[in-house]
């Protein structure tokens, strides 16, 4: 049989409802559906007090959970199996709790699942509704070892019980030894979900990666920004190209840039999201910088996969002249297409290069033909053949920035010139309320890079013929109508882009200041206070003493707080002054009910009152939390009563 109050029933569904909430959008949909029919199952039993389902049928549920699991990921082990596999076993439980016992392992399995949401994201909504399933899940713990109460007073009292640990959750934030990166290991499937720039390029990629209002960077530049002409993020360089998607070739990286850096310095820090590769993005040139990579097609590498926010301070060079002295293997890389393939462009190219007096000349032309053929930027282009780059160019004239990229790149290795396409970022948007540049996924961008004898290779972008507006303004001014976008980059409401700045800058404050306070946040942060260079013995001394104040502060406001309980013990104080002034005192060793079944014997006119006065005593400081009318009646009948 059911035996929890409905009461106590209600607080456990609640809280496994609000734990599950966020992780139905990882869960597969049908044990999504399974888990809620499971709770709703279970708000019935609660409601009508029916039975629990006998263990077998139970037994039973959670071998087809097993089964649904199994079968959607083919393991148990992982991030994204696990989960799931916590997730059914919670709606499971519910439905064998009968107990306090069984209650409080349901509130140990919501504490876990909360936990759970930040293996997805540790954004401040996360961090808020694990914030909203803490304190429903102290509430449950709170109705299974009390009385009944209000819902109202019970959220409030978890609420206050959480507010008195914050104090200590902030002592060991600020002051535990913080150690760069993890405390544990991540399952191998952790970063699957990751998003983003991919490291190949066919058509209709980056068309819909723009779609996304996501950022994927974020900049703070020391001084003045440089241009938008030049604010070219520089990510993976594709130079093999099979007809159809566009790949990365072979390169060496080393310590140090095969350029030497001159020209006009912008330093920046860059905070780029996760993306679970090793490429960086960066303005075309950066300097050398302790611990990354430079390969020979100028991208900067992390040594290890960008798992996790990473902040990083550069110095870039745009006017660095690169690949002069270029290897004639990388030339030829960059002059393969594959036979067959595309063969009007094949002939445009050859036909530029017959009008050409010289190699300096055929990327000019390639950009008027374009420019005459009126071709159209948008994100939704028409689709295409088996010859991508033909139809594009001579038959739906309609794509995105990876259409226009490819083609003039095929354009000009048909023509004899040296080319391949570069991936990244273009542009990005200041935001007003903190400084900083923020760099959406709907900035991914496309644009090729051409070599010429003297020059090396240099940065021409064929979208900007079609469509300046993209580098001058951005995505959403370039295309003819913004509609599709998503809300959040819509230009013509003005107050929605104030809100999105605002929420912007909060972010990136929480992501600095809370997700990535690091070693050097934390020394940065105590030098401040005159600590210096602080070591782990320093910090466990600090920690110990804070720790200890906060510890000694909420001790003595425990002992200073005046409860209801007082306010009783203080009108029973009252009513003995009163009968020890008549000379009627109360012995040391008497209990309320002995001292007024005395009272009655010596006192048989005052043993009515008394004997009501002394039980109501009793229950409400002994007995279970009484409502505020039983205590003001318990008040009302001392201050009334005057014995003689």
């Amino acid at each position: 049989m059911n035996g929890l109050r409905p009461d106590q029933a209600g607080w456990l569904l609640a809280g496994a409802a609000i734990t599950l909430a966020p992780h139905t959008a990882h869960l597969p949909p049908a044990l999504s559906a399974i888990c809620a029919l499971l709770l709703v199952w279970r708000g019935l039993i609660a409601h009508r007090g029916w039975r629990l389902p006998h263990r077998g049928l139970l037994m039973a549920l959670a071998a087809g959970v097993v089964a649904l699991v199994l079968m959607t990921f083919h393991q148990f082990f992982g991030k994204e199996p696990g989960i799931a596999l916590l997730a059914g076993l919670l709606s499971l439980k519910l439905l064998e709790t009968g107990s306090v016992r069984d209650g409080r392992a349901v509130v140990l399995l919501c504490f876990f699942l909360q936990l759970g949401q930040f293996f997805y994201q540790q954004n401040m909504a996360i961090a808020a509704l694990a914030l909203l399933g803490v304190i429903v899940a102290i509430a449950s713990l709170l109705a299974l070892e009390g009385s009944t109460a209000p819902p109202q007073a019970r959220a409030r009292e978890a609420a206050k019980l959480a507010l008195q640990g914050m104090p200590l959750m902030l002592v060991l934030f600020v002051l535990f030894p913080r150690i760069q990166g993890p405390l544990w290991g991540l399952p191998d499937d952790a970063y699957n979900s990751v998003g983003g720039l991919s490291d190949s390029m066919a058509p209709g990629d980056l068309a819909r990666l723009s779609e996304s209002g996501a950022i994927a960077f974020r900049v703070s530049f020391e001084g003045d920004p440089p241009p938008p002409a030049e604010r070219y993020w520089r990510g993976p360089v594709l130079t093999r190209f099979d007809g159809h998607t566009w790949r990365p070739d072979r390169v060496q990286d080393g310590a140090h840039p095969a350029y030497r850096p001159q020209g006009m310095a912008y330093p920046y820090v860059l905070t780029l999201e996760a993306h679970n590769r090793h490429w960086l993005l960066a303005l075309d040139f950066p300097g050398a910088t302790p611990g990354l990579r430079f390969t020979d097609d100028y991208q900067l590498l992390s040594p290890d996969a960008v798992q996790s926010r990473r902040r990083i301070a550069l110095v870039s060079y745009p006017h660095t002249p690169v690949g002069r002295d270029e290897s004639s293997l990388n030339l030829r890389a960059a002059l393969q297409l594959p036979s067959g393939a595309n063969p009007r462009t094949v002939e445009l190219g050859q036909r530029l290069r017959a009008a050409a007096k010289s190699p300096d000349e055929i990327p000019p032309l390639a950009i008027a033909h374009f420019r005459a053929s009126r071709l159209s930027y948008t994100l939704e282009p028409a689709p295409l053949g088996r010859d991508d780059v033909d139809n594009f160019l001579f038959d739906t004239r309609q794509g995105f920035c990876e259409h226009f990229a490819a083609a003039f790149v095929v354009t000009l290795r048909a023509a004899g010139v040296p080319a391949r396409v570069v991936t990244g970022y273009q542009g990005g948007e200041p935001n007003p309320v903190d400084g900083t540049f923020v760099v959406r996924q709907s900035d991914a961008h496309a644009w090729a890079e051409v070599w010429l004898a003297g020059r090396g290779w240099i940065r021409i972008d064929p979208t900007a013929a079609s469509a300046p507006q993209r580098i001058e303004k951005g995505l959403a001014a370039a295309l003819p109508d913004s509609t599709h976008l998503p809300l959040m980059l819509r230009t013509d409401l003005a107050w929605l882009r104030g809100l999105r700045n605002r929420l912007d800058a909060l972010n990136n404050s929480w992501n600095q200041w809370v997700l990535g306070y690091n070693p050097a946040r934390q020394r940065e942060l105590l030098s401040g206070f005159g600590f210096g260079e602080p070591d782990w013995q320093t910090l466990t001394a600090l920690m110990s003493a804070g720790c200890a104040l906060v510890m000694g502060g909420l001790t003595v406001w425990a002992l200073r707080r005046r409860t209801s309980a007082d306010a009783i013990d203080r009108s029973w104080a009252l009513l003995c002054r009163r009968l020890a002034a008549i000379g009627l005192p109360r012995a040391d060793w008497e209990g309320p009910l002995d001292y007024a079944a005395r009272l009655a014997r010596q006192r048989p006119d005052l043993a009515e009152p008394l004997n009501r006065i002394a039980t109501d005593y009793a229950r409400l400081r002994y007995g279970p939390a009484a409502d505020t009318t039983q205590q003001q009646r318990f008040h009302q009948s001392i201050k009334n009563f005057r014995p003689r």
